[in-house]
């Protein structure tokens, strides 16, 4: 596969979207059976009963749907070198069967490593909404990606 983006490609200021992708009721359930099994997450009798008043995805799931959306939209098309972490997660608001999510990455910083020469760090704020535009979960996360000039 040719890539398409590399560290010159993500300068501060830069936005990218990507999705939506659909929530589906089964998938809320089969990801939570396997971890994060609470009641409002994999039974939906038990979920009316709860504070949501419904099914909800767990924050984990969003997250993972993110990571996807992200994957999708222009990550697997990068010259990315993985991540040295997420340095904050905000879940606002329930994800519900039926949701569609779409995602905003905005690159809050980019710079170069000072220890590794041809790889540069970006800092993203990644945004999650749901179909209505509410903002249901936030991200800060950081990427290693290759640099085109190593000079």
């Amino acid at each position: 596969m040719t890539l398409k983006y590399y560290w010159e490609d993500f300068p501060v200021g830069d936005k990218r979207h990507a999705g939506p992708v659909a929530v589906r009721a089964e998938e809320i359930v089969d990801f939570a059976r396997k971890f994060d099994p609470q009641d409002f997450h994999i039974d939906e009798e038990l979920a009316r009963h709860s504070r949501f008043g419904t099914l909800i995805a767990s924050g984990w799931h969003v997250c993972a749907l993110a990571m996807r959306l992200i994957c999708d939209g222009f990550l697997l098309e990068s010259a990315g070198l993985g991540s040295p972490g997420v340095d904050k997660v905000r879940w606002k608001q329930p994800v519900r069967p039926g949701d569609a999510l779409s995602l905003d990455a905005l690159v809050l910083e980019a710079r170069r490593s000072e220890s590794r020469p041809g790889v540069g760090l970006v800092r993203w704020h990644w945004d999650i909404t749901n179909q209505l535009g509410q903002s249901v979960a936030e991200l800060e996360t950081t990427g290693m990606v290759r640099c085109r000039n190593t000079a």
